[in-house]
């Protein structure tokens, strides 16, 4: 580290848990899937689903480089971004990272929505099955096998972006996984992002795991 280089704190615990715990579910839904395994698959969705609702709250209320207002930029900053050489570097998301977590979001809110509305066609249905027509619970059970295709794609893509970081001098996986950001220019206190308290998010997360543990896992746990 160079005598100019500041060691910043940019991302907090609750982020860096979220991004691991992602990754852990999403491995064991795939392997669930592809075993049969349908009732532990909803296990680990319901588990997803508290996990991404609490993303998006904390999107809005959470630290200052988890907000969505600190990295999703228009389009034109994101090409600039894209074009300059070499690129600056960023507190947080970079622009361009910050387009892959939406999509990731969004594509994992599909994913998640139409699983309760999906079937095996043998012995497992989602919780919100029966409250559709027998045809539109075949085609979200289609969207759910094609967005679950989408998701690998992009998470390949976002594995690969990660990695031609790494080749060209910037670790975005040690801050994941510390917290801590090494830069090169010395940030004024003003600069320097917010950390919301993890009690806060702690709370905040129990609140939304309540409902889903009584109404959707609960049941299905009873089940198995």
């Amino acid at each position: 580290m160079s005598a100019t280089a500041v060691k910043v704190k940019v991302w907090d615990i609750s982020t860096r848990l979220f991004h691991w715990l992602l990754l852990l579910l999403f491995a064991g839904l795939w392997l669930t899937a592809e075993q049969g395994e349908m009732q532990w698959h909803q296990v680990l969705a319901y588990c997803l689903l508290i996990l991404i609702i609490f993303r998006l709250l904390w999107g809005f209320i959470g630290s200052d480089t988890a907000r969505f207002t600190a990295f999703v930029v228009p389009p034109s900053k994101a090409l600039a971004y894209l074009t300059a050489n070499p690129k600056p570097r960023s507190l947080g998301h970079n622009p361009l990272g910050g387009y892959m977590v939406l999509l990731m979001l969004g594509l994992l809110l599909i994913q998640l929505v139409s699983g309760l509305f999906s079937t095996d066609e043998v012995f497992t249905e989602g919780p919100l099955f029966s409250l559709v027509d027998e045809s539109v619970a075949l085609g979200l059970t289609w969207l759910h096998k094609t967005n679950f295709n989408i998701l690998l794609v992009c998470a390949a893509v976002h594995v690969l972006a990660v990695f031609i970081y790494w080749f060209n001098g910037e670790n975005l996986i040690k801050p994941m996984l510390t917290g801590y950001k090494e830069l090169s220019e010395q940030l004024t206190s003003s600069n320097i992002p917010k950390m919301k308290s993890t009690l806060m998010a702690l709370i905040l997360l129990a609140v939304l795991a309540l409902p889903v543990w009584f109404y959707l896992l609960k049941p299905v746990l009873d089940y198995i």
